[in-house]
Protein backbone atom coordinates (compact mmCIF):
# COMPACT_ATOMS: atom_id res chain seq x y z
CA UNK A 1 0.00 0.00 0.00
CA UNK A 2 1.41 3.70 -0.98
CA UNK A 3 2.89 6.09 1.61
CA UNK A 4 2.80 9.65 1.69
CA UNK A 5 5.30 11.75 2.86
CA UNK A 6 5.93 15.56 4.06
CA UNK A 7 8.64 18.01 3.60
CA UNK A 8 8.67 21.21 5.21
CA UNK A 9 12.31 21.93 6.45
CA UNK A 10 12.82 25.25 4.92
CA UNK A 11 11.22 27.23 2.52
CA UNK A 12 9.84 24.41 0.28
CA UNK A 13 6.50 22.70 0.91
CA UNK A 14 6.19 19.59 -0.49
CA UNK A 15 3.92 16.46 -0.36
CA UNK A 16 4.60 13.11 -2.26
CA UNK A 17 3.16 9.38 -2.41
CA UNK A 18 5.48 6.75 -2.69
CA UNK A 19 4.29 2.82 -3.85
CA UNK A 20 7.46 0.38 -3.98
CA UNK A 21 10.09 2.40 -4.61
CA UNK A 22 8.27 4.33 -6.92
CA UNK A 23 7.44 8.09 -6.83
CA UNK A 24 3.42 8.55 -7.76
CA UNK A 25 3.38 12.01 -7.21
CA UNK A 26 5.69 14.83 -5.80
CA UNK A 27 4.16 18.00 -5.43
CA UNK A 28 6.58 21.08 -4.59
CA UNK A 29 5.58 24.69 -3.50
CA UNK A 30 8.31 26.81 -3.37
CA UNK A 31 8.49 30.05 -1.30
CA UNK A 32 11.47 31.58 -3.02
CA UNK A 33 9.61 34.50 -3.92
CA UNK A 34 8.70 35.44 -0.49
CA UNK A 35 11.93 35.78 0.58
CA UNK A 36 13.67 37.36 -2.11
CA UNK A 37 13.05 40.86 -0.76
CA UNK A 38 14.46 40.07 2.44
CA UNK A 39 17.60 38.44 0.52
CA UNK A 40 17.17 35.41 2.70
CA UNK A 41 14.73 32.72 4.36
CA UNK A 42 12.65 34.52 7.19
CA UNK A 43 11.54 31.37 9.42
CA UNK A 44 8.28 32.96 10.40
CA UNK A 45 6.79 33.65 7.02
CA UNK A 46 8.14 30.37 5.91
CA UNK A 47 6.05 28.39 8.71
CA UNK A 48 3.13 30.58 8.01
CA UNK A 49 3.19 29.62 4.53
CA UNK A 50 3.40 26.10 5.34
CA UNK A 51 0.41 26.52 6.98
CA UNK A 52 -1.31 28.07 4.16
CA UNK A 53 0.05 25.76 1.84
CA UNK A 54 0.58 22.06 3.26
CA UNK A 55 -3.00 20.94 3.02
CA UNK A 56 -3.55 21.75 -0.87
CA UNK A 57 -0.25 20.55 -1.84
CA UNK A 58 -1.31 17.02 -0.07
CA UNK A 59 -4.36 16.63 -1.46
CA UNK A 60 -2.40 17.56 -4.94
CA UNK A 61 -0.22 15.04 -4.54
CA UNK A 62 -3.12 12.15 -3.50
CA UNK A 63 -4.81 13.35 -6.50
CA UNK A 64 -1.89 13.19 -8.94
CA UNK A 65 -1.40 9.82 -7.76
CA UNK A 66 -4.74 8.54 -7.55
CA UNK A 67 -4.92 7.64 -4.22
CA UNK A 68 -7.26 8.49 -1.47
CA UNK A 69 -6.20 8.86 2.02
CA UNK A 70 -7.60 5.44 3.34
CA UNK A 71 -5.40 3.89 1.13
CA UNK A 72 -2.02 5.05 2.73
CA UNK A 73 -0.37 2.27 4.54
CA UNK A 74 2.10 5.20 6.36
CA UNK A 75 2.91 8.94 6.87
CA UNK A 76 6.15 10.15 6.83
CA UNK A 77 7.95 13.54 7.44
CA UNK A 78 10.94 15.11 7.62
CA UNK A 79 11.95 15.33 11.48
CA UNK A 80 15.54 17.47 11.28
CA UNK A 81 17.41 19.03 10.92
CA UNK A 82 16.10 22.15 9.53
CA UNK A 83 14.04 25.26 10.98
CA UNK A 84 12.36 24.58 13.98
CA UNK A 85 9.13 26.36 12.96
CA UNK A 86 9.06 25.13 9.37
CA UNK A 87 9.77 21.18 10.49
CA UNK A 88 6.97 21.38 13.27
CA UNK A 89 4.29 21.94 10.39
CA UNK A 90 5.02 19.54 8.80
CA UNK A 91 5.91 16.75 10.93
CA UNK A 92 2.97 17.47 13.18
CA UNK A 93 0.37 17.13 10.52
CA UNK A 94 1.99 13.59 9.57
CA UNK A 95 2.12 12.58 12.82
CA UNK A 96 -2.46 13.93 13.46
CA UNK A 97 -2.81 12.27 9.75
CA UNK A 98 -1.25 8.97 10.99
CA UNK A 99 -3.71 8.75 14.35
CA UNK A 100 -6.29 9.52 12.69
CA UNK A 101 -5.63 6.89 9.90
CA UNK A 102 -4.30 4.30 12.05
CA UNK A 103 -1.47 3.95 10.31
CA UNK A 104 2.27 3.72 10.91
CA UNK A 105 4.74 7.02 11.00
CA UNK A 106 8.01 7.74 10.45
CA UNK A 107 10.27 10.61 10.78
CA UNK A 108 13.19 11.06 8.46
CA UNK A 109 16.48 12.75 8.72
CA UNK A 110 16.61 15.25 6.08
CA UNK A 111 20.04 14.70 4.98
CA UNK A 112 20.18 10.51 4.96
CA UNK A 113 17.08 11.32 2.53
CA UNK A 114 19.95 13.17 0.43
CA UNK A 115 22.04 10.39 0.60
CA UNK A 116 19.72 8.17 -0.70
CA UNK A 117 18.17 10.71 -4.10
CA UNK A 118 21.20 10.14 -6.49
CA UNK A 119 19.22 6.46 -6.89
CA UNK A 120 15.98 8.03 -7.88
CA UNK A 121 16.08 8.00 -11.43
CA UNK A 122 13.83 7.36 -14.71
CA UNK A 123 9.61 7.70 -15.59
CA UNK A 124 7.86 7.27 -13.68
CA UNK A 125 10.87 8.13 -10.70
CA UNK A 126 12.08 5.10 -8.70
CA UNK A 127 14.28 3.91 -7.18
CA UNK A 128 16.61 1.06 -7.76
CA UNK A 129 18.62 -0.18 -4.35
CA UNK A 130 19.57 -3.20 -6.02
CA UNK A 131 22.18 -0.88 -8.06
CA UNK A 132 23.32 0.66 -4.58
CA UNK A 133 27.18 0.25 -4.03
CA UNK A 134 29.18 1.84 -1.22
CA UNK A 135 30.33 5.66 -1.39
CA UNK A 136 30.88 8.72 -0.63
CA UNK A 137 28.14 11.18 -0.72
CA UNK A 138 28.72 15.04 -1.64
CA UNK A 139 25.73 16.60 0.02
CA UNK A 140 25.86 20.35 -0.80
CA UNK A 141 23.18 22.54 -0.32
CA UNK A 142 22.68 26.20 0.99
CA UNK A 143 22.33 25.46 4.48
CA UNK A 144 24.97 22.43 4.47
CA UNK A 145 28.15 21.31 2.62
CA UNK A 146 28.87 17.85 4.06
CA UNK A 147 31.29 14.48 3.09
CA UNK A 148 29.37 11.09 4.41
CA UNK A 149 30.71 7.33 3.68
CA UNK A 150 28.15 5.67 3.33
CA UNK A 151 27.68 1.74 3.67
CA UNK A 152 25.55 -1.09 3.48
CA UNK A 153 23.25 -1.22 6.45
CA UNK A 154 21.94 2.62 6.46
CA UNK A 155 24.73 3.54 8.90
CA UNK A 156 26.12 6.44 7.50
CA UNK A 157 29.62 7.84 8.57
CA UNK A 158 30.19 11.88 8.44
CA UNK A 159 33.79 12.43 7.32
CA UNK A 160 33.85 16.03 7.22
CA UNK A 161 31.49 19.56 6.88
CA UNK A 162 31.74 22.66 6.77
CA UNK A 163 33.44 24.95 9.96
CA UNK A 164 31.30 27.96 8.79
CA UNK A 165 29.55 28.94 5.67
CA UNK A 166 27.90 26.25 3.29
CA UNK A 167 29.08 25.93 -0.09
CA UNK A 168 24.83 27.61 -1.07
CA UNK A 169 25.29 30.26 1.64
CA UNK A 170 28.86 31.20 0.23
CA UNK A 171 27.05 31.52 -3.91
CA UNK A 172 24.10 33.15 -2.03
CA UNK A 173 26.30 35.91 0.27
CA UNK A 174 28.73 36.61 -2.51
CA UNK A 175 26.15 37.19 -4.65
CA UNK A 176 24.14 40.14 -2.25
CA UNK A 177 28.00 41.51 -2.81
CA UNK A 178 27.30 41.98 -6.26
CA UNK A 179 23.59 43.06 -6.30
CA UNK A 180 22.42 39.78 -7.71
CA UNK A 181 18.94 38.73 -6.34
CA UNK A 182 18.56 35.95 -3.76
CA UNK A 183 19.20 33.35 -4.51
CA UNK A 184 22.17 34.11 -6.28
CA UNK A 185 23.42 30.39 -6.72
CA UNK A 186 21.59 29.35 -9.83
CA UNK A 187 22.35 33.37 -11.44
CA UNK A 188 26.11 33.31 -10.39
CA UNK A 189 25.72 29.70 -12.21
CA UNK A 190 24.29 31.17 -15.66
CA UNK A 191 26.61 34.34 -15.51
CA UNK A 192 29.43 31.89 -15.39
CA UNK A 193 28.65 30.28 -18.47
CA UNK A 194 29.94 32.73 -20.87
CA UNK A 195 32.51 34.08 -18.05
CA UNK A 196 36.47 33.15 -17.68
CA UNK A 197 37.19 31.56 -14.51
CA UNK A 198 40.82 32.32 -14.80
CA UNK A 199 40.17 36.35 -14.79
CA UNK A 200 40.52 36.80 -10.93
CA UNK A 201 42.29 34.53 -8.18
CA UNK A 202 40.46 33.95 -5.01
CA UNK A 203 41.41 31.44 -2.32
CA UNK A 204 40.56 28.06 -1.94
CA UNK A 205 40.36 27.57 1.47
CA UNK A 206 41.06 23.96 3.07
CA UNK A 207 41.67 22.53 -0.09
CA UNK A 208 44.86 21.29 0.49
CA UNK A 209 44.14 20.24 4.11
CA UNK A 210 44.52 16.79 5.22
CA UNK A 211 41.04 16.83 6.62
CA UNK A 212 37.52 16.47 4.97
CA UNK A 213 36.18 19.63 6.19
CA UNK A 214 35.21 23.15 4.37
CA UNK A 215 35.55 26.66 4.91
CA UNK A 216 34.35 29.03 2.99
CA UNK A 217 33.68 32.75 4.90
CA UNK A 218 37.66 33.22 3.73
CA UNK A 219 36.37 33.06 0.33
CA UNK A 220 34.09 35.45 1.06
CA UNK A 221 35.87 37.69 2.47
CA UNK A 222 38.32 37.76 -0.41
CA UNK A 223 35.31 38.98 -3.02
CA UNK A 224 34.24 41.45 -0.31
CA UNK A 225 37.58 43.32 -0.15
CA UNK A 226 38.30 42.61 -4.12
CA UNK A 227 34.65 44.52 -4.80
CA UNK A 228 35.75 47.04 -2.65
CA UNK A 229 39.23 47.49 -4.06
CA UNK A 230 37.81 47.13 -7.45
CA UNK A 231 34.64 48.32 -7.82
CA UNK A 232 34.61 48.98 -12.05
CA UNK A 233 34.58 45.47 -11.80
CA UNK A 234 30.98 45.93 -11.47
CA UNK A 235 30.58 48.45 -13.83
CA UNK A 236 30.92 45.88 -17.22
CA UNK A 237 28.69 43.12 -18.31
CA UNK A 238 32.01 41.22 -19.20
CA UNK A 239 33.94 41.31 -16.38
CA UNK A 240 30.69 40.75 -13.92
CA UNK A 241 30.63 37.13 -15.75
CA UNK A 242 34.45 36.51 -15.24
CA UNK A 243 33.93 37.52 -11.49
CA UNK A 244 30.96 34.91 -11.43
CA UNK A 245 33.04 32.00 -13.16
CA UNK A 246 36.09 33.44 -10.74
CA UNK A 247 34.32 32.73 -7.93
CA UNK A 248 32.02 29.29 -8.50
CA UNK A 249 35.44 27.77 -10.05
CA UNK A 250 37.15 28.74 -6.46
CA UNK A 251 34.15 26.58 -5.05
CA UNK A 252 33.55 23.77 -7.34
CA UNK A 253 37.83 23.32 -7.36
CA UNK A 254 37.04 22.92 -2.97
CA UNK A 255 34.31 21.11 -3.78
CA UNK A 256 35.41 18.59 -6.00
CA UNK A 257 39.06 17.80 -4.97
CA UNK A 258 37.96 17.06 -1.46
CA UNK A 259 35.24 14.51 -2.25
CA UNK A 260 37.77 12.64 -4.83
CA UNK A 261 40.22 12.89 -1.72
CA UNK A 262 37.77 11.65 0.55
CA UNK A 263 36.46 8.80 -1.86
CA UNK A 264 40.59 7.94 -1.99
CA UNK A 265 40.69 7.73 1.61
CA UNK A 266 38.51 5.50 1.97
CA UNK A 267 38.87 3.51 -1.14
CA UNK A 268 35.41 3.77 -2.37
CA UNK A 269 34.52 3.31 -5.97
CA UNK A 270 31.23 5.15 -6.13
CA UNK A 271 30.61 9.52 -5.56
CA UNK A 272 27.46 10.70 -4.97
CA UNK A 273 26.03 14.29 -4.91
CA UNK A 274 22.80 15.60 -3.96
CA UNK A 275 21.53 19.43 -2.19
CA UNK A 276 20.43 22.19 -4.20
CA UNK A 277 24.32 23.01 -4.71
CA UNK A 278 24.84 19.81 -6.52
CA UNK A 279 22.31 21.10 -10.06
CA UNK A 280 25.02 23.66 -10.22
CA UNK A 281 26.64 23.02 -13.80
CA UNK A 282 29.95 23.15 -13.60
CA UNK A 283 30.06 21.42 -10.25
CA UNK A 284 28.29 18.05 -12.02
CA UNK A 285 30.79 18.51 -15.25
CA UNK A 286 34.09 18.70 -12.89
CA UNK A 287 32.58 15.73 -10.72
CA UNK A 288 31.86 13.60 -14.38
CA UNK A 289 35.91 14.58 -15.61
CA UNK A 290 37.13 14.20 -11.97
CA UNK A 291 35.32 10.67 -11.21
CA UNK A 292 36.10 9.25 -14.93
CA UNK A 293 39.88 10.26 -14.82
CA UNK A 294 40.17 8.30 -11.49
CA UNK A 295 37.79 5.60 -12.43
CA UNK A 296 35.49 6.22 -10.10
CA UNK A 297 31.47 5.42 -10.79
CA UNK A 298 29.54 9.08 -10.34
CA UNK A 299 25.92 9.17 -10.17
CA UNK A 300 24.28 12.59 -9.45
CA UNK A 301 20.77 12.92 -8.09
CA UNK A 302 18.66 14.44 -10.80
CA UNK A 303 17.88 18.51 -10.53
CA UNK A 304 15.00 17.83 -9.58
CA UNK A 305 15.21 15.59 -6.78
CA UNK A 306 18.30 18.12 -5.35
CA UNK A 307 16.25 21.16 -3.69
CA UNK A 308 14.51 19.86 -0.89
CA UNK A 309 11.25 17.51 -1.81
CA UNK A 310 8.89 14.83 0.05
CA UNK A 311 9.82 12.30 -2.61
CA UNK A 312 13.20 11.45 -1.56
CA UNK A 313 11.81 12.13 2.02
CA UNK A 314 9.04 8.99 1.42
CA UNK A 315 11.64 6.84 -0.34
CA UNK A 316 13.74 6.70 2.14
CA UNK A 317 10.44 5.68 4.52
CA UNK A 318 8.90 3.43 2.63
CA UNK A 319 12.67 1.85 2.88
CA UNK A 320 13.25 2.10 6.41
CA UNK A 321 9.74 0.32 7.08
CA UNK A 322 10.33 -2.30 5.01
CA UNK A 323 13.80 -3.23 6.27
CA UNK A 324 13.42 -2.40 9.85
CA UNK A 325 9.38 -2.06 10.38
CA UNK A 326 9.84 0.03 13.38
CA UNK A 327 8.15 3.03 13.09
CA UNK A 328 8.21 6.47 15.02
CA UNK A 329 6.08 7.34 17.94
CA UNK A 330 3.46 9.53 17.50
CA UNK A 331 4.43 11.17 20.44
CA UNK A 332 8.03 12.19 19.15
CA UNK A 333 9.19 15.82 18.14
CA UNK A 334 11.18 17.88 15.80
CA UNK A 335 15.31 17.70 15.45
CA UNK A 336 16.23 21.05 14.71
CA UNK A 337 19.35 20.24 15.33
CA UNK A 338 19.86 16.41 14.18
CA UNK A 339 23.29 15.57 13.84
CA UNK A 340 23.84 12.50 10.73
CA UNK A 341 26.76 11.32 13.44
CA UNK A 342 23.67 10.19 15.53
CA UNK A 343 22.50 7.63 12.88
CA UNK A 344 25.51 5.56 12.81
CA UNK A 345 25.66 4.63 16.59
Amino acid sequence: MPLLAFETSCDETSAAVIHQNTVLSNVVSSQVKLHAEYGGVVPELAAREHLRNLVPVARAALQKAGVTADRLAAICATQGPGLPSALMVGFKAAEAMAFALRCDFIGIHHHEAHLYSPWIHGDPPAADFNEFQPNVSLVVSGGHTMLVHVLPGMKPRLLGSTLDDAAGECFDKIGKLMGLPYPAGPIIDRLAEQGNPRAFEFPRPLINDLTHDFSFSGLKTSVRYFLRDHPETMEREEQLRDLCASVQAAIVDVLVTKTCNAARSVSAQCVTASGGVACNRSLRMRLEQNCKAEGIQLRLAAPFFCTDNAAMIGILGEMKLRTSGKATSLEADVLPNWPLVDLSQ
